[in-house]
């Protein structure tokens, strides 16, 4: 058989790169005469750089940044298209995933180092830059970006403000004046439709997993509101009306709303830079996963992505993910033939990370064992 597998990332414990090669070690284990063709996927969170370098044989430049605690960092972005396209990832730059849930403090995580990188790839003069806006720690609505392109904000008594998310009810004056200009095309790559407010905004849907409590979900919410109506009332631009203005903690909303920017789904974009459509075209069967399959898949995530370009040359695709979660099965309706898990027993979460690697080889190797064996029948 000839395979395709593309996989995004097992969040956390993964690169898609790894869960490829492990796909494939389970693969040729059971039979070594199987063509497997290999993609770095990623729809715009942790991998994103990655993906696009592997991809468009890109050119990585590191360069020195803070994260989103202002702690000095080294941070890398690609530059692809004979160097006139940037591509950075808010997740290896202010990443949720760069610390441990126990000391997450999203109350004083800021963007201000995605600002850093986006200035640096702006004055290498690129044409272009993508922005992968997944997996972020902040919920700054984008301010300490502002702050790093050069806005400054001030509270009532005119002293200014850090960049953070306590600081956004307490804005009263803003500076646009350094402001420096982005004569660049931005893209958003994120699959989040989310507006910047409301039961569905930013703070109340991702703020439980940044690490923020309910009373303060309400007070960061406050402090959104504040901030758009602070910003309104300068540009004259609402940052709420804008779909995928939630993404990033708010980053989405300044990059839509005052930059311009233009969001498409990450793994829309990247498969425009592949051959991927073409391999597909011509395999046997396509094999796709992430950490966690669930209800939330079929909305623009990797593994439906990939499906949808399969079900387009109507290939048998299959999803083999680190845990199965809540209304997975809907994704039967969408034309999987097979989703699995790459669990076997019950686990503790570490072990489950330790052992990911192992298990995604012997779950690969059952389930092509399963297929070999039936075509024989």
């Amino acid at each position: 058989m000839k395979i395709v597998v593309a996989c995004d990332s097992y969040k956390g414990c993964m690169y898609s790169k790894e869960v490829a090669q492990h796909i494939e070690n389970g693969i040729l284990k059971q039979n070594p005469h199987h063509e497997v063709w290999k993609y770095t996927i990623a729809d715009g969170g942790e991998g994103t750089v990655s993906a696009f370098c592997d991809t468009c044989g890109g050119q990585l430049i590191e360069v020195s940044t803070v994260d989103a605690y202002m702690k000095k960092i080294k941070a890398q972005y690609t530059l692809i298209d004979q160097g006139q396209t940037a591509v950075m990832e808010a997740a290896n730059i202010i990443g949720l995933n760069m610390y441990p849930r126990e000391k997450r403090a999203p109350l004083f995580a800021c963007s201000y180092g995605l600002g850093v990188v986006l200035l640096d790839a702006v004055k290498r003069g690129v044409k272009k830059v993508i922005i992968g806006l997944g997996g972020t720690a902040t919920n700054d609505g984008g301010m300490g970006m502002l702050m790093a392109l050069g806005v400054r904000f001030f509270d009532e008594n005119h002293k200014p403000l850090p960049a953070q998310a306590l600081s956004l009810e307490k804005i009263h004056y803003i500076d646009f004046n350094r402001m420096h200009k982005m004569n660049v095309e931005l893209i958003a790559a994120c699959d989040v439709a989310n507006h910047l407010l409301g039961e569905q905004g930013a703070t109340h849907v991702f703020g439980k997993q940044k690490g923020l409590y309910p009373n303060q979900i309400k007070k960061i919410e406050r402090g959104m509101e504040n901030y758009r109506f602070q910003l309104q009332r300068y540009l004259k631009v609402d940052i709420n009306t804008f779909e995928g203005g939630g993404a990033a903690g708010g980053i989405g909303a300044i990059l839509i709303g005052m930059l311009h920017a233009k969001m498409v789904p990450g793994i829309k974009l990247l498969l425009g830079y592949s051959n991927l459509e073409e391999k597909v075209a011509h395999c046997d069967l396509v094999i796709t996963g992430e950490g966690q399959t669930d209800k939330q898949t079929k909305f623009g995530k990797v593994p439906v992505g990939i499906l949808t370009v399969a079900n387009r040359y109507h290939k048998p695709t299959i999803c083999i993910s680190g845990a199965l979660g809540l209304g997975y099965q809907d994704l039967y309706e969408l034309g999987f033939i097979g989703l699995f898990s790459i669990s076997d027993r019950a686990m503790t979460f570490q072990q489950a990370l330790d052992n990911a690697p192992a298990k995604l080889e012997a779950a690969t190797f059952a389930i092509i064992n399963t297929i070999d064996k039936i075509k024989h029948f």
